[in-house]
């Protein structure tokens, strides 16, 4: 008996190459972001994910109430992440998995826009980037923005494509994903509206509107804990002179990727079929939706099949420009690049001081994207082109590689800080910073000081510090050497104020014997105090 399936046409190598690319693409970057998880120590922030997701949900929710408010919903996956575990490679492997789904994303947003092979360039150029091996084996959500991000702007480009119900709300996901994710993420948003067109304003707005909720929740919250963000200083346009270093995670890399950038833009705008945006939306009037535009083509084409990778993008631009513009693509790809760094510069101008360079993690996809658009689009040579990008971008960023693949590639090295101390018996120890005693904590193998200070197990309900004595003179009575540990320079504990833990040591008759600081600034300071 002869079945549907039997008469289904074999699927073509060209096809099968579509689907399973993106996978292949994804594994690697994820790959790529993982090999650097089990060197680098865990820094302050990623402790800080280990002591918000090790509470109770009630004790989540007044944290956020407090502290941290806008990273609640990360903080609740990896509440239930950590209940197997709190290894390094393990609360890592999320940021990771993260990165290969950016990755996917790429690989098949730059198919439709113009062709698969600058979707795997525009992943391979992703993968190599230095930021994305650090914030790849990072325990915080900025790799998972980068996703949703990724997420969303392939989802519109499947809503203009063919104005559906279904992909529209698909879009709507993707973008509560972007406002879950991290609350500056949404600031790629903006880039988006450039696509809004007549034919499709009602329902791209509904997405964007319910999809934007998260952020409207979150910033509320947000904006009343300004306080745990004061340490942030006010920056001037010069920050964007970094912004390249700060996407690629690397100077050479940087400026090399933003020139490649700047003309994959030009060569997506001049290879654009004129007229198509406007064709487009004349198709979407007339007929309310693809399916006549479709039939249409497909007999321009000589067939259906030949139409049906029109559609999916499959030739130069066909995606692009029959259904989403492609000289509109120019301007929302720049602006998914440029905007981000421009508007968290304003919000800091008319708000609070709120530019921290990590916050626009969102913008790598972006830059790789436009790369990978620039090196497919030449007119021969392609594969040597982008072979010779890949492995220039690897020479450029090597050393910046090696850093954050190394034990202090976090910048706050804590086995290193625990060796440095030799405890001797009776021992104490006192944290500049009480939040770093999660860390030792959690690093510590062997005999420790005596914690003096300490008057709890838990840390406080309203932040990461711990409850401590007040009185350090008292506490450190009948002890005759004593460690102390901060994070900054030794001149910011030793010659100024902003240790204030050291002064109380100091008056409480005890005079500096040590100290020692880590590599990078801020790092940590070790310093032993004998009684005078």
């Amino acid at each position: 008996m002869t079945t549907a399936a039997t008469l289904a046409p074999p699927a073509r190598p060209a096809e099968r190459l579509r689907t399973f690319t993106p996978w292949w693409m994804s594994l690697l970057a994820g790959i790529a972001a993982f090999t650097g998880t089990g060197s680098a120590t865990l820094n302050g922030d990623e402790l800080a994910t280990i002591s918000a997701a090790s509470r109770s949900l009630s004790g989540m929710w007044e944290l956020a109430r407090n502290i941290d408010g806008h990273f609640l919903p990360y903080y609740l996956f990896m509440h239930l992440w950590v209940k197997t575990g709190t290894a390094e490679l393990w609360l890592r492997l999320p940021s990771a998995v993260g990165i290969g789904v950016a990755a996917w994303f790429l690989v098949d947003l730059g198919r439709r826009l113009h062709s698969t092979r600058a979707g795997v360039i525009a992943a391979a150029v992703f993968a190599i980037l230095p930021s994305v091996s650090y914030f790849g084996a990072f325990a915080r959500s900025y790799a998972f923005a980068a996703a949703a991000v990724a997420f969303s702007f392939w989802a519109l480009h499947r809503a203009v494509e063919r104005s559906e119900a279904r992909r529209w709300v698909v879009y709507g996901v993707a973008v509560a994903l972007v406002c879950s994710t991290h609350l500056f993420a949404v600031l790629v948003l903006p880039a988006q509206l450039l696509l809004l067109r007549r034919a499709w304003v009602v329902p791209m707005l509904a997405a964007l509107a319910v999809g934007c909720l998260p952020a409207a929740v979150l910033g509320l919250v947000g904006f009343g804990e300004r306080h745990a963000i004061s340490w942030i200083p006010q920056r001037g346009p010069e920050v964007w002179l970094k912004f390249p270093k700060m996407a690629a995670g690397a100077t050479g890399l940087g400026v090399m990727l933003f020139a490649l950038a700047l003309a994959g833009a030009v060569l997506l705008w001049r290879g654009a079929p004129r007229g198509a945006e406007e064709a487009s939306q004349a198709q979407a009037g007339e007929h309310g939706g693809a399916g006549e535009g479709g039939r249409a083509r497909a007999g321009e084409h000589g067939g259906v099949e030949e139409a049906g990778r029109a559609r999916a993008g499959e030739g130069q631009y066909g995606g692009a420009g029959e259904r989403g513009g492609a000289r509109v693509w120019v301007f929302v790809l720049v602006g998914w690049l440029v905007l981000p760094p421009v508007l968290l510069l304003a919000v800091s101008q008319l708000v609070t001081p709120v530019y921290v360079d990590r916050y626009l993690f969102v913008t790598a996809p972006a830059l790789a994207l436009l790369a990978g658009l620039a090196v497919a689009a030449l007119p021969r040579f392609q594969v040597v082109a982008a072979v010779v990008v890949v492995l220039l971008g690897c020479a450029l960023s090597v050393q910046e590689h090696v850093t954050v693949r190394e034990e202090n590639g976090r910048f706050e090295n804590i086995p290193w800080a625990l060796r440095v101390i030799k405890a001797e018996p009776d021992d104490a120890i006192v944290y500049g910073q009480s939040q770093l005693r999660t860390g030792f904590e959690y690093y510590a193998d062997s005999l420790m000081p005596v914690d003096v200070l300490k008057t709890g197990e838990a840390p406080s309900p309203d932040g990461f510090g711990y409850p401590e004595r007040s009185d350090a003179a008292a506490a450190l009575d009948g002890r005759d050497r004593v460690w102390v540990v901060w994070r900054g320079s030794k001149q910011s504990g030793l010659d100024g104020d902003a240790v204030p833990r050291v002064a109380e040591v100091v008056k409480a008759g005890f005079k500096l014997s040590l100290a020692k600081h880590s590599a990078e600034l801020p790092g940590l300071t070790v310093a032993l105090f004998v009684r005078r």
